[in-house]
């Protein structure tokens, strides 16, 4: 007796589920087809969400397909169109199963908002207090440098002068290096070892110079030539 009944209650919900949806499907695409006007995607979005909104209930992709393609929706874009409404968070999914469910009611979007408009408010509150911190900081900082009878500003002109004579002084330091005694002693010195250090090059030049003229029979143009100095080549002065 109970199996019976149980039948019965069954029976009567599947045709109550199996009414209430042909009426939404029906009522939906009295009230929102558009005729054949072209639907932005925009108006995609909306004509989709309103059955969500106008039902509050929750359908299958196969159900949201067939509802949205009755109000106007092209078949090939609703499943484009419902994805991106749940990337959006404006409609809600969860898989049962092997089947996607999706819902959505009209007071999600409003309690999104106002989600955003509480975090706004709390953005603007860490604002104010990091203005409140920095300005308190820049108080501490100017705290004893107050500008009084305008002394700053004389005393920055006096520090400019310092600096001009600073590099002024460094120049007359530079100059007087170079006439510097010790600076001339070891010039001397180092020219002196140069000269030396040319001379003995010079002498191994010519002696190579005697060498192929002497022992090798060679005219001095020639051994000039293939030494590769000039008649003219002499000790350094």
């Amino acid at each position: 007796f109970i199996s019976i009944f149980d039948s019965i209650f069954i029976d009567r919900s599947i045709r109550s589920s199996q009414k209430t949806y042909e009426n939404k499907s029906t009522n939906t695409s009295i009230t929102m087809a558009g005729g054949t006007k072209r639907m932005s995607a925009e108006e995609k979005r909306k004509v989709i969400l309103g059955i969500y909104h106008s039902s509050k209930e929750v359908y299958t992709e196969k159900e949201i397909l067939a509802l949205a393609t009755k109000a106007g929706v092209n078949a090939g874009t609703v499943a484009d169109i419902n994805n991106s409404l749940v990337d959006d968070g404006l409609v809600d999914k969860e898989k049962i199963g092997g089947s996607n469910f999706f819902w959505s009611f009209p007071g999600k979007k409003d309690r999104m908002l106002q989600l955003e408009h509480e975090k706004v408010l709390q953005d603007i509150e860490m604002s104010k207090t990091k203005i409140t911190e920095a300005e308190a900081k820049l108080a501490d900082a100017k705290r004893g440098r107050e500008d009084e009878g305008g002394e700053r500003a004389k005393k920055l002109a006096r520090l400019g002068e310092l600096k001009k004579e600073k590099d002024k002084m460094e120049t007359e330091l530079k100059s007087l290096k170079e006439n510097d005694p010790q600076a001339l002693a070891d010039l001397e010195k180092e020219l002196k070892l140069v000269t030396e250090a040319a001379n003995r090059w010079t002498d191994n030049i010519f002696t190579c110079k005697t060498y192929l003229t002497k022992k090798r029979g060679m005219s001095s143009k020639e051994a000039c030539k293939l030494i590769g100095i000039t008649s003219e080549f002499d000790y350094p002065e």
